[in-house]
């Protein structure tokens, strides 16, 4: 109420980290996931998708947390 009614419709600053991946990169990462393991493996695992993300070039690390949290958000 302070704020007046305009402050309603804007969204405020949100504490926390901004997410590593745009969701652009998120969908191609589990599009990577649902794609044939590489050879060698029999399935992704996390630590083979968080090195994918470092190969594209997407982030600079990434660890396999991140892509647990992400994969799990989207399922």
């Amino acid at each position: 109420m302070e704020e007046g009614p305009e402050a309603a419709l804007k969204d405020h600053p949100r504490p926390g980290k901004a997410p590593k991946l745009s969701d652009k990169q998120a969908a191609h990462l589990i599009a990577v996931a649902c794609s044939d393991a590489p050879d060698g493996h029999n399935h992704w695992t996390l630590r083979l998708l968080a090195d994918k993300v470092v190969e594209l070039n997407y982030v600079d690390s990434c660890s396999y947390e991140t892509i647990r949290q992400l994969l799990k958000k989207h399922a």
